[in-house]
């Protein structure tokens, strides 16, 4: 029952359920250490000691991965996310991930994303953990409960204007130029853009019954005269199942963030993605006065708190709708209190 070094690294030699444990403490400093090793005797003579599993981030990836095809619909987001992650603390134990390094990424990643994007990248690390824990493949504490998420302002977001739209427009190809059109009037997002086929479009009816990659909800929208002309005109050139298609492959687009960035950069626009083409088509139909419950079923929101969001941008709406009260002219006269009369 001692420490030993390895390196700078301290490691503690102690016994447990009869037999000889060997374990790292994590630590170089020799005081940090000793507290690791009393807690491990403790444990030891309480027979609660259970040997350390050296489950690297990595190899908890490859079994997790697994685990959320099957149970989440929203994986591949999570492949992208793991990017981030594993670029950051790379092939290392999860026991070696601890809240100061969580932090750190934390700081990292708010200087390239938004706040929510962090939070999302972390609250997977936190969930990946706790299946560790549960798979039996991690013992300890987890982490990143110790780690506050970052403060999001949901209320801000950008929108394009009519100038910003036609600017963005003319920097575009034409491919392009139809796909922004066509966001912009079925606030639609990209990967249903992208997997959007004629079997879902209606011309005759202009209406489109799109399943939600997001949500999986089936919704019904109506086409207006602009999303009506793109849809035509790619019609006529129609060549597979999917309406927008990369003529080089011939096959649907898989993703356009490299010419969509691109085009933003020769447009002097800042911070546009394509899902601020969903925040100007639901910010539009509140500045036209639509009621936010249809605003809610336009967008496929599955609940209509998401879609309050978009309720502070009305104020010319209600600065109307205030002022088209009609009420009597007649003054409200004040009249004042009777004075006192002494006795």
């Amino acid at each position: 029952m001692a420490l030993y070094q390895r390196g700078q690294i301290w490691y503690a030699d102690f016994y447990a359920n009869g037999k000889r444990v060997q374990e790292s403490t994590g630590t170089a400093n020799r005081r940090e250490a000793q507290k690791v090793l009393d807690v491990r005797l403790s444990e030891a003579h309480r027979g609660v000691y259970v040997k350390p599993v050296h489950v690297s981030l990595n190899e908890l990836w490859e079994r997790y991965i697994g685990y959320a095809k099957a149970h989440k619909r929203s994986w591949k987001r999570d492949e992208q996310m793991y990017a981030q992650l594993s670029g950051f603390f790379g092939p290392v134990p999860l026991d070696a991930i601890t809240p100061l390094k969580v932090e750190v990424f934390q700081q990292h990643r708010a200087q390239e994303v938004t706040p929510a994007s962090v939070n999302r990248e972390v609250a997977l690390l936190k969930h990946m953990f706790n299946v560790a824990e549960r798979w039996d493949l991690y013992h300890g504490r987890n982490p990143v409960k110790l780690v506050r998420f970052l403060p999001e302002n949901n209320l801000q977001f950008l929108t394009l204007s009519e100038e910003h739209e036609k600017a963005l427009l003319a920097c575009c190809p034409s491919y392009l130029q139809d796909m922004i059109v066509f966001a912009l009037n079925t606030g639609l997002r990209s990967g249903d853009v992208f997997n959007l086929t004629w079997e879902e479009v209606d011309l005759d009816q202009r209406r489109l019954n799109v399943l939600m990659q997001k949500t999986l909800r089936p919704i019904s929208l109506p086409i207006n005269d602009a999303a009506f002309n793109v849809l035509k005109a790619w019609h006529g050139i129609r060549k597979c199942p999917y309406v927008f298609y990369n003529q080089i492959t011939g096959d649907r687009f898989r993703d356009l963030k490299a010419g969509f960035k691109m085009a933003c950069r020769r447009a002097g626009l800042e911070g546009i993605t394509w899902h601020t083409l969903r925040h100007t088509f639901a910010s539009r139909l509140i500045r036209s006065g639509t009621d936010i419950v249809t605003v809610k079923e336009l967008l496929g929101h599955s609940t209509i708190v998401v879609t309050m969001r978009y309720a502070h941008t009305n104020d010319e709406t209600k600065t109307r709708a205030v002022n088209g009260i009609k009420g009597s002219d007649r003054i409200v006269t004040v009249i004042p209190k009777p004075r006192r009369t002494r006795q």
